[in-house]
């Protein structure tokens, strides 16, 4: 990351395989501290997965992670999964949020939101339509997430400059959905 840039950049540091088997709580530590320095991330991203097999190593990751930023104050999001066989109730999510700050929408968001003492960033998950990850982002902004994390429903729009400011316009400017996408739609036309 050049050192001009001043937007944060959260690196992933966590990584492991799908391809041969379709677990993804089996991660490791990919990328160390010094790797993190060298490349000028301003935070460091672990997978965390609750209830699924590699639960123990992956909050283990997080949490070697965590003390090797402490030592140079570099920050460590947590980005929280639940195991397969869970659900994505806020039931599980109340219990994954107490040590992380990026999560998943899903029924009763708000109350996850109070339960958790520290901001709250939700991953956008799967591609949407554009319109639909607006309305995501409305959404839990609404119920009192602090941002979001739109990774592919950005950068695999047809418009992701476009599609960035306009979840910019929802999370900085307080633009509801509808009037989020009339600007998208206004931007690529």
């Amino acid at each position: 990351v050049p050192p001009e840039i001043t937007k944060g950049i959260a690196l992933r540091v966590s990584s492991g395989s799908s391809m041969l088997n379709d677990d993804l709580s089996h991660e490791v530590v990919a990328v160390d501290i010094e790797e993190a320095i060298r490349m000028n991330a301003d935070c460091m991203a672990v997978q965390t997965f609750i209830g699924a097999d590699g639960q123990l190593s992956s909050i283990d990751n997080l949490s070697k992670t965590i003390n090797a930023g402490m030592r140079y104050s570099i920050p460590t999001m947590g980005v929280v999964a639940v195991g397969k066989q869970m659900e994505r109730t806020d039931r599980f999510f109340k219990l994954a949020t107490r040590i992380v700050v990026k999560t998943y929408n899903c029924e009763n968001f708000e109350e996850i939101v109070a339960a958790c003492p520290v901001p709250i960033v939700v991953a956008g998950g799967k591609k949407l339509p554009e319109d639909e990850a607006l309305t995501l982002a409305y959404e839990v902004i609404s119920k009192g997430a602090r941002g979001v994390d739109m990774g592919r429903n950005i950068f695999q729009s047809q418009h992701p400059v476009e599609m960035a400011q306009a979840v910019a316009k929802v999370v900085h400017e307080g633009f509801t959905d509808k009037e989020a996408y009339e600007f998208y739609q206004d931007m690529i036309h």
